[in-house]
């Protein structure tokens, strides 16, 4: 089964980078958004199966689209990205529903292998 992915991250490179890497892991990539209100839209609309959430947005935090799909009960998995790799800030997203959190850099088997554990859990 090919799992659906939306990417979201401010950044045309690292969302490139994202999107080579898992649809090269066999992931179907049906969505990317550059800011927290596309994000929300593409993520009811599409409702993929996994989530790549930075979380430092132009608009809004990516705890924060966190939180709103959360309330929307979105059950897709959801992966955080960040530069930023506070303890706090790490907590907070896995209190608000993130399966993950990864800070950059990663390698690109770094962010496979989350992927495979991420969508292999329950």
């Amino acid at each position: 089964m090919s799992y659906k992915v939306l990417i979201v991250d401010d950044s045309m490179y690292m969302r490139t980078l994202i999107k080579d890497t898992l649809t090269n892991a066999g992931y179907e990539v049906v969505g990317q958004a550059s800011n927290g209100e596309q994000a929300i839209d593409l993520a009811l609309d599409l409702e993929p199966d996994l989530i790549t959430l930075d979380n430092i947005l132009p608009d809004m935090l990516g705890l924060d689209i966190l939180r709103t799909l959360r309330e929307e009960q979105l059950e897709s998995k959801v992966i955080m990205i960040s530069a930023v790799g506070q303890q706090s800030v790490v907590q907070q997203g896995v209190q608000l529903g993130a399966n993950s959190y990864m800070v950059k850099p990663f390698t690109p088997e770094q962010l496979t292998a989350e992927v495979k554990k991420v969508m292999n859990s329950n």
